[in-house]
């Protein structure tokens, strides 16, 4: 993949442009498995390689969400990304417009040229950062697998908020698919993406994104995978590594909308200890509130509410944990990782099986050196973000015998 805007030093979001795919994709692993051969290991407790081939990505078209800055005027909006080119303390707020960029899903894509109207229509004035003046701040758009669209305009106050409201019908005449339309709310000069205020203009209070079958839900100020092929690809594998153990019950600590946890909730393959389809019981925590009424509504869409729990806490406070201990964990800590508290539960707890899902090499090698009572069975890179050097790397644990 090569883009104009790299070429012209106008965008350096993705400083691998330009190098072959293969090659990004030979460095991503040989960089990880750097950082974790020395305390993984580098063999399965068969005897096989630990590490199974990566996977990959397209190489463009696969980003399910835009963030776009807005810059420019009402009558002619960019949007994209503030100017890199300039001194960020002495910006004068010039954009670039980023409506061709290669990264996005093409449906994504599509949306911009409405988008664009519709700033236009509504009059809505381009917040300048130089001269701290105007309203709109950027538009988030995020595309589910079925087509839906999820529209969010961050505004700096409430005074156009009604040429906005007047401009809404027209958008969803356009853009027939979009299901979410919102307004947040953000008065700060700060580099935010978003404000604590959010205000539901059309369509419903979530985007439903279905991976491998399972209708998760996704509210405006939810956290979501931006590659969906991979999300799904991630899910669906950690799946296939449990159903090798014996594990009926699973904590999935960092839950989210629970992408990790529907997925553990039944048995897919049937080619380990428990037979074909036998249901799990999981139980979720995250720290978000709405992540996790959005997965309650998918455990009542999905009629496992009796099974499949989740429950708003701190994963690295013991006071958040039920009482008893599940056969397995699943971990998604954010790039921090899991932390000496937690890492230290596991390894004394008893738990039989881990699964760690980790976007950081660093920390996460730094959690399973506090954790030597378990052996690692398996490790996966997921090349979620092409043309980076970000990844997602999956691990099987099991506790020495």
């Amino acid at each position: 993949m090569q883009c104009p805007h790299f070429d012209a030093g106008e965008c350096r979001s993705c400083p691998l442009m330009g190098v072959p795919y293969p090659r990004q994709l030979a460095d991503k692993q040989a960089g990880v498995r750097a950082l974790l051969d020395p305390v993984a290991g580098t063999e399965a407790p068969d005897g096989t390689d630990l590490w199974l081939d990566p996977v990959a990505s397209a190489e463009s078209g696969f980003r399910n969400k835009a963030k776009m800055v807005v810059t420019g005027t009402a009558a002619r909006p960019r949007l994209g990304i503030l100017d890199p080119r300039q001194h960020p303390r002495h910006h004068d707020g010039r954009g670039v417009d980023l409506r061709d960029c290669g990264l996005y899903e093409p449906a994504l894509g599509a949306t911009f040229p409405h988008l664009a109207a519709v700033i236009t229509a509504a009059g809505l004035t381009p917040y300048d950062v130089g001269s701290r003046s105007g309203e709109l701040k950027h538009v988030i758009t995020t595309l589910s697998p079925d087509g839906g669209l999820m529209i969010r305009f961050v505004l700096r106050s409430t005074d156009q908020l009604p040429a906005l409201r007047r401009a809404i019908p027209a958008l969803l005449r356009a853009l027939p698919h979009a299901e979410v339309v919102t307004a947040n709310i953000l008065p700060q000069h700060q580099a935010l993406l978003e404000g604590e205020e959010e205000i539901h203009l059309a369509g419903d209070q979530t985007l439903t994104m279905r991976l491998n079958g399972v209708p998760l839900h996704l509210r405006p100020q939810g956290f979501f995978q931006t590659n969906t092929a991979v999300a799904a690809r991630l899910y669906a594998e950690a799946s296939a590594w449990l159903d090798t153990t014996d594990a009926a019950s699973v904590w999935d600590l960092y839950c989210g909308v629970g992408g990790f946890g529907f997925q553990l909730a039944e048995v897919r393959h049937g080619d380990g200890p428990l037979p074909a389809g036998a249901p799990r019981q999981v139980w979720g925590l995250e720290t978000s509130a709405d992540a996790v009424a959005a997965a309650r509504m998918t455990a009542g869409e999905l009629g496992v509410q009796d099974r499949v729990r989740f429950a708003v806490g701190d994963a690295t406070d013991p006071a958040h944990r039920p009482d008893g201990l599940p056969d397995a964990v699943v971990v998604n800590p954010p790039r921090r990782g899991i932390g000496e508290d937690l890492a230290g539960w596991l390894e004394t707890s008893g738990v039989p099986h881990v699964l760690y899902s980790s976007c950081n090499a660093t920390t996460l090698a730094r959690d399973l050196a506090r954790m030597p009572g378990h052996v690692p069975v398996r490790a996966r890179l997921l090349d979620m973000f092409p043309q980076t050097g970000h990844y997602e790397v999956l691990v099987q644990l099991r506790r020495r015998d």
